[in-house]
């Protein structure tokens, strides 16, 4: 089933490229179903970039997806046009008063800031105590998942002695967790981060349970009871090349930065660089809109409220 986004929108034509199933709003108007309706938090500056690979993910499934793009109103975005957002996003105040099945909450630039530094904080707590009683399940990506870790759990975050950049291997430790079922022993998921949380910390978090780790990246899945929160630390979404233009930008910038891990052959920057992490990003996409969406959204969306 296709993913259901506005009739313009950029990444339309590049999914319809890869040949993934796309209905633009115009079509779906004769569909006489309820589509899932998701919301996209979208804190990245490259926002098309990020919309486009997150669609890509969402619409690669048997679910009809109807995607909502949403911003922060306190933070004015320098690498979108004002154009692209009035014409395809929405700000939290035209969204709050609806029910979603399901909210993703991207990643941001902002890492190295304390939490309260950063411009939208206050909005983006209320977004977050919204989705408690506005949505049905929430995935938080990276930034977004320390975000999330600290306004509910006080759970800190961590400098790291050098930026974590590159695709890592993972394995899963709880095997009973039907968001990762089918993944293979060993995962291969990108990151590009400055910051991390600790397992101890997280350990403490009652209710909390840790659903996959790697050695180098520390804790990379866990979530709270019936998948309601769900917290991400890498970046399963990213493009092939999404590592590439970020290294060759600090690079050609003269900044200090080291070769992305496991991911040019032989180290090769000059190569294109292998992609090990794509099957099991569609995979994860699948069984969180199956599992933790589909099966256990209420069909009427508004008693999504009345739902502990």
């Amino acid at each position: 089933m296709p993913i259901k986004i506005p009739n313009a929108l950029p990444a339309t034509e590049t999914l319809l490229n890869e040949n993934i199933f796309v209905m633009t709003e115009t079509r779906a108007l004769s569909q006489d179903i309820r589509p899932l309706s998701i919301a996209l938090l979208n804190l990245m500056p490259t926002k098309i970039a990020t919309e486009t690979q997150l669609a890509r993910l969402l619409g690669n499934t048997p679910l009809q997806v109807e995607l909502e793009l949403v911003h922060t109103k306190s933070h004015e975005s320098k690498n979108t046009s004002q154009e692209h957002l009035l014409s395809f996003y929405k700000t939290f105040d035209e969204i709050k008063d609806r029910k979603f099945d399901g909210l993703i909450i991207t990643g941001a630039p902002v890492e190295q800031m304390p939490f309260e530094q950063v411009d939208y904080w206050d909005e983006l707590c209320k977004i977050m105590d919204w989705s408690t009683s506005h949505v049905f399940s929430t995935l938080f990506i990276c930034w977004g998942a320390q975000a999330a870790l600290y306004h509910f759990f006080g759970v800190q975050k961590h400098d790291l002695d050098k930026k974590l950049f590159g695709v890592f291997p993972h394995r899963v430790e709880y095997r009973n967790s039907i968001l990762l079922r089918g993944f293979d022993d060993v995962f291969m998921i990108p990151h590009s981060r400055h910051t991390t949380v600790l397992r101890e910390d997280l350990e403490k978090v009652d209710g909390l349970r840790i659903l996959a780790s790697s050695d180098e990246a520390g804790v990379y899945a866990a979530m709270t009871k019936h998948g309601r929160q769900i917290f991400l630390t890498g970046h399963s979404e990213y493009d092939a090349d999404t590592l590439q233009k970020e290294y060759l930008r600090d690079k050609n910038a003269g900044l200090p930065i080291e070769i992305p891990k496991n991911y040019f052959p032989n180290d090769d920057d000059t190569k294109s660089p292998l992609v090990t992490w794509r099957s099991h990003a569609n995979l994860l996409y699948a069984n969180w809109l199956n599992y933790f969406v589909y099966q256990t959204t209420p069909y009427v969306i508004n008693d999504i409220e009345n739902i502990k």
